[in-house]
């Protein structure tokens, strides 16, 4: 038997066709006698044109198949993996301790430890593991309860800057670090209100509570950022000043200890220095690097002029005097130092410390003053104080010269109350923490001592190490040993002063070498002396083209009065045969010519002065 639609062999007459699903109810009405081809060419076109329309029963069937192939995709699984749910996975982060430390809260050292959590985690969460992790591995632990703190000793409730509470992953995302670089605190709460009440130490509550407290001894200069410390020199060679040294220093003048700290120097031998003044500091550092040179020899000083003729002279040390002047006015420019002019201090650098740079600065300032020379008059006061172990500290903000530090500390600086000041803190915690100054903020008070210590670390703390180098050069004939034991009178040789020459210093301090009273010369001299007196006075003023220091520059070879003073004293000569001054800076001898008039006067000095060797150098 076949299937009238599709042809299939059917074994035995069945309801549907097992290939075609087509009904096959219509053959069970044929005539069984009748020969299948008969039965089918006879019922197939008529019968074949009812089942055209789909009968229920075939329906029945179509949304069985359809059910069934649903139900098969139901339990597909598609690509592997596809419906396997990702593990989380704990991330590190670091825990430590905070104690107390005087009215603030510090890290303590050591006790840091790594922990691994959810990232998801929250502050309540947080804080349960976290004091587990220390009670295991720390069996001194107190008893609890702790609170977890934030690097800048706040609590951890919100994140910060934020009323969100706090997750370990928003807090990751607000301080744009690692989460290995994430480190939090755990504090006693008992201490934590303790600090944040700030007890009046006369109360007997806060004399228990410090009795109770077990503080560690630690060096005065150090960080309250976990394992970090400022750098504090082991040997401290600068002694503080005793009292009793007062009433020594008011029986001695500065040239009497330059004198003192000057007798070793051997005026029979001398060492020899070719400066260029086109090039002064190549020409000294060439002269102090020559292995034959000793600060305990007399200099002599060779100049080239502009005309490639060397001026040489030692006698009363004119040349050494202009040398040095010149010298201390490039030395100041060096890339050793770093601030605002007049207040400059010693800062880092690779390159000069690969040269010894700064051994070198302070062997020429030594050098400089106890061989008759200027001293720099350009370092800082509180450069200087350190180096004469004086524990004064004034530096403000404008000491720094980059941009970012000074508009970072005048931020802190202007806050104008405490959740100001912590915000500014905890948004420049970066450049505090390096400093050490990123701690608990109890009051807007502490903003001063926040910005002090930062100076302190930025001047000092930071350049420790070069500034012992410098002490060691400025070891050269003693002389550190002499700003120790006498600062008030030499801690003014190194600093900035604002008092400068004056047109009646030098008035004074030249005195005329005059012809006879009543003699045609002497009124004549006498005459020039008043346009002398004039002269000085427009050069203080700025009414002439040259200043009062280019004067006793082109008369001595200084442009301030030296610290040993000055040797011979100086003198006026007057000459007949010369329209135009000229000088003898060995024996600080000033010579002025005898004209007519004021205004020739003038204008010869100024032309004299602007057209001398070395003129505009300083």
């Amino acid at each position: 038997m076949f299937c009238p639609f599709c042809g299939n062999h059917l074994s035995q007459l069945l309801r549907f066709c097992i290939s075609c699903g087509r009904s096959l109810e219509f053959l069970k009405d044929t005539d069984q006698t009748e020969g299948p081809s008969a039965q089918s060419t006879a019922k197939q076109p008529e019968n074949a044109k009812q089942t055209e329309q789909p009968c229920p029963s075939y329906k029945q069937f179509m949304e069985y198949r359809s059910t069934k192939s649903k139900e098969r995709q139901s339990f597909n699984c598609g690509p592997k993996e596809r419906h396997k749910h990702k593990e989380k996975k704990n991330v590190q982060i670091n825990i430590g301790l905070m104690v107390p430390h005087g009215t603030d809260l510090k890290p303590l050292r050591g006790k840091t430890l790594p922990l691994f959590t959810d990232p998801e985690v929250a502050a309540p969460d947080l804080l349960k593991q976290a004091v587990q992790k220390m009670t295991t591995f720390n069996k001194d632990m107190d008893e609890g309860p702790y609170v977890l703190l934030y690097p800048d000793c706040s609590e951890v409730v919100h994140v910060p800057g934020t009323e969100r509470p706090f997750k370990l992953t928003e807090y990751k995302k607000e301080i744009g670090k690692a989460y290995s670089r994430i480190t939090f605190f755990l504090c006693l709460e008992t201490h934590f209100k303790g600090v944040d009440d700030t007890p009046d130490s006369n109360t007997p509550d806060s004399d228990t509570s410090d009795s109770e407290i077990v503080i560690t001894s630690r060096s005065t200069a150090q960080f309250n950022q976990a394992d970090t410390v400022v750098f504090e020199p082991q040997n401290q060679s600068t002694p503080k000043r005793k009292p009793e040294d007062e009433g020594e220093e008011m029986n001695i003048t500065l040239p009497d200890i330059i004198a003192n700290l000057s007798h070793p120097i051997d005026h029979g031998r001398v060492s020899r220095f070719n400066i260029s003044r086109a090039n002064v500091w190549d020409g000294a550092v060439r002269g102090f690097k020559r292995t034959t040179y000793s600060e305990t020899c007399d200099m002599l000083v060779k100049f080239t002029d502009d005309a490639g003729v060397l001026e040489e002279g030692i006698d009363t040390g004119g040349p050494r005097r202009e040398f040095l002047t010149l010298l201390m006015k490039h030395l100041k420019d060096r890339p050793i130092f770093d601030g605002p002019e007049g207040h400059r201090f010693l800062v880092y650098n690779a390159n000069a410390v690969r040269e010894d740079e700064y051994y070198l600065a302070g062997k020429m300032i030594a050098v400089s003053i106890v061989h008759g020379g200027p001293g720099p008059h350009f370092l800082s006061e509180d450069v200087v104080h350190y180096l004469a172990g004086q524990p004064s500290f004034k530096a403000t903000v404008n000491s720094i010269t980059d941009e970012e530090i000074v508009k970072a500390l005048q931020e802190i600086e202007n806050a104008a109350s405490v959740d100001a000041l912590r915000e500014c803190t905890m948004r420049h915690s970066t450049m505090l923490q390096t400093a050490g100054c990123l701690r608990h903020v109890a009051s807007v008070e502490a903003k001063k001592e926040i910005v002090s210590d930062y100076l302190h670390w930025y001047i000092i703390d930071r350049n420790s190490s070069v500034i012992d180098r410098f002490k060691d050069g400025l070891s050269a004939l003693q002389f550190f040993t002499a700003l120790q034991l006498h600062p008030a009178l030499l801690s003014p040789v190194l600093t900035h002063s604002e008092k400068g020459l004056t047109a009646l210093q030098l008035e004074r301090l030249f005195k005329p070498d005059l012809s006879p009273p009543g003699s045609n010369r002497r009124c004549k001299e006498s005459e020039t002396l008043g346009y002398w007196a004039d002269y000085l006075l427009d050069c203080e003023e700025g009414q002439a083209a040259v200043s009062v220091e280019d004067v006793f520059m082109f008369a001595t070879g200084l442009t301030s009065l030296p610290p040993s003073g000055l040797e011979p004293s100086p003198k006026i000569e007057f000459l007949d045969d010369s329209p135009f001054p000229m000088a003898n800076t060995c024996s600080n001898t000033l010579k002025l010519p005898l004209l007519d008039t004021y205004t020739v006067f003038k204008t010869q000095m100024d032309f004299g002065l602007q057209n001398s060797p070395g003129f505009g150098c300083f």
